[in-house]
């Protein structure tokens, strides 16, 4: 590999500040939705900002892949752009800011950078592989917590885990915690990266909603895997990030079952 990881990262930067630009005007001036095969919404701001990032991508990198939510796969290479122009559609049409734009890169399977720019709320954060990671501009790390009397536990799609044995273990944890949330979305991922809460859990995603997490969580000193302890990869659908010490605590429970 011999690409340039600050470079790549200052491009996927400039492409979700653009498309957070465009983003920002369509949810100031409301745009029609629609349905799509898979029963979820989208609306012309999500194609819209799925075709600026492309573009700023391919113009700064033509051989490599992209992956979107609106455009599905382009191109054939070892370097593979993982792109969500709106994660979190449903809460853009709602009116309330709680969505978010997420681009990441992989190259032969192994996450080496991700912007989360949550355009509406404020907040961007990013990292690379060996740079650390940082919000708004200024570094993050995870907190130190280890004892789970102490652990902040925020939860986000949990359908499929509602469903399976290990929700008498989610039960136990929950008792268990110094408090419970349900931040969702990008923001518990960005306060589990700043030290604000410990542990995140979701049964219920895709690769696109968490590739740029995954890099932030990890470069900020988390462990990201999916709720098995797997590593992340492109047919993941949960996930456990946490502190090292509450991460290990919490897949030991979930293997117990």
């Amino acid at each position: 590999m011999n690409l340039d990881l600050d470079q790549a990262l200052a491009v996927a930067r400039n492409a979700a500040l653009a498309a957070g630009a465009l983003i920002n005007r369509h949810y100031a001036e409301g745009v029609a939705v629609r349905i799509k095969a898979d029963a979820t919404p989208v609306t012309q701001a999500d194609e819209d900002s799925e075709a600026v990032i492309r573009e700023i991508l391919l113009q700064a990198y033509p051989d490599h892949a992209i992956y979107g939510e609106e455009g599905g796969h382009q191109g054939s290479s070892d370097y593979l752009w993982l792109v969500d122009p709106i994660d979190g559609t449903k809460s853009f049409v709602r009116g309330y800011p709680m969505f978010s734009t997420q681009i990441g890169l992989m190259y032969r399977g192994e996450l080496l950078l991700g912007v989360s720019h949550a355009s509406a709320y404020g907040e961007t954060a990013w990292a690379r592989r060996g740079g650390g990671a940082f919000l708004n501009g200024k570094p993050i790390k995870v907190a130190s917590t280890d004892q789970w009397s102490q652990a902040s536990l925020s939860t986000g799609n949990l359908k499929t885990l509602a469903s399976g044995a290990c929700w008498s273990v989610l039960a136990d944890l929950v008792r268990g915690a110094h408090r419970t949330r349900g931040y969702g979305d990008f923001l518990h991922y960005h306060l589990l990266a700043a030290g604000c809460i410990d542990v995140v859990l979701e049964s219920d995603v895709n690769i696109l909603d968490i590739a740029a997490l995954v890099a932030i969580i990890r470069e900020a000193g988390g462990i990201f895997t999916d709720l098995e302890g797997r590593d992340i990869g492109l047919g993941t659908t949960s996930v456990l990030a946490a502190t090292p010490a509450l991460h290990a605590q919490v897949l030991a429970r979930l293997q117990s079952v």
